[in-house]
């Protein structure tokens, strides 16, 4: 009984330490090579960060990382496989080798670092404030005689729980939705609304009567910055990830995505 236990630890140890090696070497290996023989990468995202990376009512997957991705690659004649993942596994699936990237609004932290190879920072993103251009409101302060509409669950939300000192409004609303937080404050039930910086552009760009909000912006608020991750041995490929960026900021592509998405250049590129 005994031989039969140790037999049963032992085959256990061995699988872990054959799993352990693989990821170690998937996690430390230069892949570029491998990448550009298949002519095909592999990106890991959720598919529900609207503007970044989301899936359509059709099911087919759009977004600015999408579209830069694809961009990207296009330089070095490679195909761009996206698949979703569970956001929460998103570095374990990176050193099994499952995917190549993560490029989906991915911040850059230090905690991350540790684990995480990045490209050079792209694109800008902090909780900014959206009121409607007629407004009296031109600073965070002065929410605090008005009502603040938020999402249920929101980094929003979640920052402003922390940040009293910063923001406080007379009164909060949760919403289900950002777009239903707009019909109040078009409506006037609301005065302002408190959500991501790339999706309060992105929202505003694609609305009929865009020239009706104005965005405000507080320095005390910080800034996430969002760059691909990759596996720490992917030097190559981080390098080529980089100049394929800095070319298409170059040829102006960059520029008329960001215009696309957002409704301005807000490239955080070579800052």
């Amino acid at each position: 009984m005994k031989k039969w236990i140790l037999g049963i630890v032992l085959a256990l140890t061995l699988c872990l330490t054959g799993c352990q090696s693989v990821q170690k070497e998937a996690n430390t290996q230069d892949t570029w090579n491998k990448i550009a023989s298949k002519k095909q990468v592999v990106i890991g995202l959720d598919d529900s960060f609207v503007p970044m990376g989301f899936e359509k009512k059709n099911g087919q997957l759009t977004g600015y990382d999408i579209d830069l991705a694809k961009a990207v690659f296009k330089q070095y004649g490679i195909k761009v496989s996206f698949q979703t993942i569970d956001w929460s596994m998103n570095v374990t699936e990176l050193r099994n080798g499952t995917i190549d990237l993560l490029w989906n609004g991915y911040s850059i932290t230090p905690e991350r670092q540790k684990k995480v190879a990045f490209s050079k920072p792209y694109l800008r993103n902090r909780q900014v404030l959206v009121v409607k251009k007629d407004s009296d409101i031109s600073s965070f302060k002065q929410m605090k005689n008005y009502e603040l509409g938020m999402q249920t669950g929101s980094t929003a939300e979640q920052w402003y729980e922390t940040k009293q000192d910063v923001l406080h409004a007379k009164k909060t609303v949760l919403y289900d939705t950002i777009s239903n937080s707009f019909l109040d404050l078009n409506a006037g039930r609301i005065q302002g609304i408190l959500l991501d910086e790339v999706y309060a552009d992105y929202y505003i760009a694609h609305m009929a009567k865009s020239s009706e909000y104005k965005v405000i912006q507080n320095d005390r608020v910080p800034m996430d910055l969002f760059a691909v991750g990759m596996r720490k041995g992917d030097k190559t490929l981080r390098q080529k990830v980089n100049q394929g960026l800095a070319k298409l900021q170059k040829n102006g592509q960059l520029r008329k995505l960001n215009e696309k998405w957002f409704g301005r250049n807000n490239s955080w590129l070579g800052k």
